[in-house]
């Protein structure tokens, strides 16, 4: 292992040069004045320069690899949408200037609006929602408003067992009392046992759709009159929009708000905490209620309109995350409707190519066919002490990033994979090669796969221990 960049300094050796302090010196008081040394190592420019370059070849990302983390869609994002998003005249607005003076930015949204209307089939758009649950509890915050201008007393929200999990908690937060409704033998929900728990209580069916196992709800139509028979609302989690654009739009199936992932289906690289973006679309009858302000065409231009007396008010200190909306809407453009449809086309081939390759090395709860993921299930592995830990800590050894594992819950040793549409085949052999690989070591050696991995920087982690307690500091290098 190579030296740490504290092990490196030298007392007197510097990477910058600074120019002689012009400013005149003022004194910090106690208890805020430092009384012993900074503690940072002292080397040399080029020194500074390979070490975080040392440290980037360490890091893995979509321009790295495949990234096939199910229920997140990591794909690769064109750099050139990225280009246009730090334009001069969008990096340089202030977010409190003139309607009159950021006329190009008010179009951009208005038109991405109304391309998400397009695409999805809702009647209107906000784009307030910072993140997917973000957006989901706005959903649910439009639900709330909406009954209460009813003067409904709605109680319940039913949730799948196969939705996203997050779901539970926009419907406590909003006064809701969250209710499971379980899957059936094929990973879907059965109409039948719906109808029982549909009441005119029920404020509103909260569908992941596809849902977290990469399943269509084939009995959709079915699943929506039902809903909409007791008076109750259907709440579509559109973060795997990936797989339907161009081929279903929520909207005509009788959706009546959902919120979409930009960050997921149109081109802003995932991860990393940001930054996201998770507008939420609605039917009519629910557009009275959408946060303001909104983007507004007239004959003078654009300008943000905050005229509507049954809104729920912001749910964002401003319009959202603009640097986000730039990207989507070039995304959009640049593909087109055809284009937005092969998407999805290719991320549904991609993840059955997939599936049909590792069919046979690992379980299957649920066969499919899927839409753009699938989870499988190591189970078969237990026999040889073997757990989903095991398999995806050896992948690292091939590599290769790890799948989702562990969820959903109602698959046993859950790895959940979405090879995402921008893969190639020959990606997608290399990634299959792996998997049913370990699953051979597993049968024949499990100790390899207890001791994985071996060739990272570091070993198996306390991954628990190291969320709740990390330690970032060189050991007795800093006070």
């Amino acid at each position: 292992m190579s030296a740490t960049i504290f092990e490196k300094s030298k007392a007197g050796r510097r990477a910058y040069r600074l120019p002689e302090n012009d400013c005149p010196v003022e004194r910090i008081d106690l208890p805020h004045l430092r009384t012993s040394a900074l503690g940072l190592p002292e080397i040399g420019e080029q020194d500074a320069v390979r070490h975080y370059v040392e440290l980037a070849a360490k890091n893995y990302h979509v321009d790295k690899g495949i990234y096939p983390l199910g229920s997140c869609t990591m794909k690769y994002n064109p750099l050139v949408n990225e280009e246009a998003a730090r334009l001069d005249g969008f990096t340089g607005l202030h977010p409190a200037q003139d309607d009159a003076d950021a006329q190009g930015a008010l179009e951009l949204m208005y038109r991405l609006e109304r391309s998400l209307s397009e695409i999805t089939g809702m009647s209107a758009f906000t784009l307030q929602p910072a993140a997917g649950a973000h957006g989901e509890l706005t959903g649910i915050m439009l639900a709330r408003a909406y009954f209460l201008d009813r003067g409904e007393k709605r109680a319940t929200v039913l949730i799948p067992d196969s939705a996203h999990g997050t779901n539970p908690a926009s419907v406590a937060i909003c006064g809701f009392k969250p209710k499971t409704v379980s899957s059936n033998e094929r990973g879907l929900i059965d109409p039948a046992a719906l109808e029982k728990e549909v009441t005119e209580e029920t404020a509103a069916l909260m569908l992941t759709l596809p849902n977290t196992l990469g399943l269509f709800e084939r009995d959709i139509h079915e699943i929506v009159r039902i809903v909409h028979a007791k008076g109750g609302l259907v709440y579509m989690d559109g973060a795997n929009l990936n797989a339907l654009m161009g081929i279903v739009r929520p909207g005509d199936i009788g959706v009546d708000v959902m919120h979409v992932n930009l960050h997921k289906t149109f081109s802003t690289p995932h991860g990393g905490g940001g930054p996201g973006s998770g507008p939420v679309g609605v039917a009519p009858r629910l557009a009275p209620f959408l946060p303001v302000p909104r983007v507004v065409a007239g004959p003078d231009g654009y300008r943000l309109d905050d005229a509507a007396p049954k809104s729920i008010g912001r749910v964002h200190p401003y319009c959202g995350n603009f640097n986000v909306f730039v990207k989507a809407y070039a995304y959009i453009r640049a593909t087109g409707g055809e284009g937005l449809r092969e998407v999805s086309r290719n991320a549904i081939i991609n993840a059955n190519y997939l599936l049909s390759r590792l069919r046979g090395f690992y379980d299957l709860k649920y066969p499919g066919p899927c839409m753009h993921e699938f989870v499988l299930s190591a189970r078969n592995l237990k026999r040889y002490d073997v757990r989903a830990t095991d398999v995806v800590k050896r992948l690292l050894d091939y590599g290769l990033h790890a799948p989702t594992v562990y969820f959903p819950l109602i698959v046993e040793e859950a790895l959940m994979i979405e090879p995402v549409e921008t893969e190639s085949k020959e990606t997608l052999d290399r990634f299959a090669d792996a998997l049913a690989a370990i699953a051979g070591e597993a049968e024949r050696s499990p100790d390899k796969l207890h001791e994985a991995p071996v060739t990272t920087p570091v070993r198996r982690l306390d991954e628990a221990n190291a969320a709740r307690c990390p330690d970032l500091c060189c050991p007795g290098d800093l006070d």
